[in-house]
């Protein structure tokens, strides 16, 4: 990683990346400043494979290890701006995946605490989170549909695997005033990306737009 760095080639494939990721997320409302430079940081080629290095800033599903895949980049963003992240916040994340969205919001949050069933790609997203010194994750190897009722209170909650139902078990970890953002819907369909928006006792609920990610799965993959 450090080699490529150094080769202006690629800082300027990069930097002309940034530039059209950045005009393609102004049309779509993405105008956030700390989110954008909180990307500025975050460098996205350092969480795909080798062979997508080129394609880090493209809009499209990029593959990773254990047969999952990185959501494309425009999603990812425009999910992580509606979550209204301040820097008070406390966020649980479902699906650590590449470990790209932790990193970026490690740095919009006070804490991030994300869980992924992969022990393999848990402990890849380890090596990058230190590489770029995000210690504010608490990255675990578990299984979410098990999360303890008191591992909570959360500020805000992203679920990246589709789920069939609505997400109780999460919308009970959610702290007041807190925001859980998840795609409801059948795994062989296209699902609802939904926003649960907690005040006081009662929900708002809201969608964001249509997606197709694939279902949480129960329990733990100790050797991948």
């Amino acid at each position: 990683m450090a080699a490529a760095e150094k080769d202006p080639a690629d800082k300027q494939t990069r930097g002309e990346a940034f530039i059209s990721l950045f005009m393609r997320l102004r049309a779509k409302g993405v105008e956030d400043a700390r989110l954008f430079a909180a990307l500025e940081k975050t460098p996205r080629h350092y969480f795909v494979e080798a062979q997508y290095k080129n394609l880090a800033l493209a809009n499209c599903l990029l593959p990773i290890e254990c047969g999952e895949y990185i959501e494309r980049l425009d999603e990812q963003l425009c999910i992580i701006q509606a979550l209204r992240l301040e820097s008070k916040h406390r966020v649980l994340e479902v699906g650590t995946g590449s470990g790209f969205s932790a990193a970026l919001m490690a740095l919009l949050a006070a804490r991030v605490t994300s869980l992924e069933r992969y022990k393999t790609l848990c402990e890849r997203a380890r090596q990058n989170f230190l590489a770029l010194g995000r210690d504010n994750i608490a990255l675990r190897h578990a299984d979410a549909l098990q999360e303890r009722q008191d591992s909570g209170p959360f500020d805000r909650i992203i679920i990246w695997p589709a789920m069939e139902q609505e997400p109780q078990h999460f919308i009970s970890l959610l702290a007041g005033n807190g925001l859980l953002i998840a795609p409801i819907g059948a795994a062989e369909e296209e699902q609802k990306l939904l926003c649960y928006n907690k005040t006081g006792s009662r929900f708002e609920i809201g969608a964001l737009f249509s997606v197709r990610y694939s279902p949480i799965v129960p329990g733990l993959a100790a050797v991948l």
